[in-house]
């Protein structure tokens, strides 16, 4: 394995990679130099010398500017990463030095926050209100991938076979139930057992993102029963789904207990699935549980412990 050359991290700054990239964006030394009050020559010397420094050319000097080499469009991307990430350094330091005494990044999917986060999120914040969370929404491919990537600091989501799991560690967090959701006046709302997900292609369906993981599971099992998903429009959120529905544009798949709690938009009827996998399991994930901050592995020891009273599915 490669290891690292100090003598190498010593030799580059922090001014010359900010250069380096401005550079880049404009495409021109001239901007890039008049942008940080620089003088041209003084951006050249730089950019000569970072060149030196990693011994390959990094920019094609042409009559209209410049543009970057390949092993220029590489360091670029690291650089932008570099800094990306010192912001937020400086970021969350300025927070603690106002009194904030955490900070904890947190992607979830869908699923996890209509369901389940607003109620525990706002336990655990009334317990440790000097613990600032970051919440953002993602479809579960994304978590996985912002966490892998150090993006965020925990993810929540249903990871099923997703390669990038493997690299993960999981903590169970809750289950949830997909159920198919119907119009009250629709001739599946009849129907007083449960049926299986194959049963309901032959209408039209209101679907998800392609990429979300409800929206896998119905390719799948689709697929599995010779037949196609009819799907008639895409939506981005629930509540949307259920609008839809409740217009005559199809039928739905959805977890149940997000249903129950968006009661009243629309006259509808669940109908319950026999699918095994229409019973799915929502993960806490992160690199590594045991060096996270202190921060987040209390919201994980929080989140853990609201688990552990939910341990039937909704």
């Amino acid at each position: 394995m490669n290891t690292p050359d100090r003598a190498f991290t010593r030799r580059l700054d922090l001014t010359t990679l900010q250069l380096f990239v401005a550079v880049c964006e404009r495409g021109s030394i001239g901007k890039a130099a008049e942008l940080e009050f620089m003088a041209p020559s003084a951006v050249s010397k730089r950019l000569s010398d970072l060149e030196s420094t990693v011994a390959t050319p990094l920019l094609l000097r042409h009559a209209r500017g410049v543009t970057p080499t390949p092993a220029g469009q590489s360091l670029l991307h690291h650089a932008r990463s570099v800094l990306f990430s010192l912001d937020q350094m400086q970021s969350e330091l300025s927070e603690y030095a106002d009194g904030v005494r955490g900070h904890v990044r947190v992607h979830a999917n869908i699923s996890a926050t209509v369901q389940f986060l607003p109620e525990d999120l706002g336990s655990f914040i009334r317990a440790h209100d000097a613990i600032k969370i970051d919440l953002e929404e993602r479809l579960s491919t994304e978590v996985l991938r912002a966490v892998q990537e150090g993006a965020a600091d925990l993810g929540i989501c249903h990871a099923g076979n997703d390669e990038r799991a493997h690299d993960l560690q999981a903590l169970p967090y809750r289950q949830d139930r997909l159920v198919l959701v119907v119009p009250a006046r629709h001739p599946l709302a009849a129907t007083s057992d449960a049926i299986a997900f194959a049963d309901s292609l032959d209408w039209d369906h209101v679907g998800l993102h392609a990429n979300s993981s409800i929206y896998r599971a119905m390719h799948i099992a689709a697929t599995a029963s010779g037949r196609n998903i009819r799907l008639r429009i895409r939506v981005t959120g629930l509540d949307a789904m259920c609008r839809m529905i409740h217009n005559g544009l199809g039928i739905g798949l959805m977890p149940h207990r997000a249903f129950e709690l968006m009661r009243g938009v629309g006259e509808l009827q669940v109908v319950e699935l026999t699918d095994a996998w229409a019973i799915r399991h929502i993960d806490l994930v992160a690199r590594d549980f045991s060096s996270l901050p202190v921060s987040a592995r209390l919201l994980v020891d929080h989140l853990s412990t609201q688990a552990n009273s939910h341990l039937t599915p909704s």
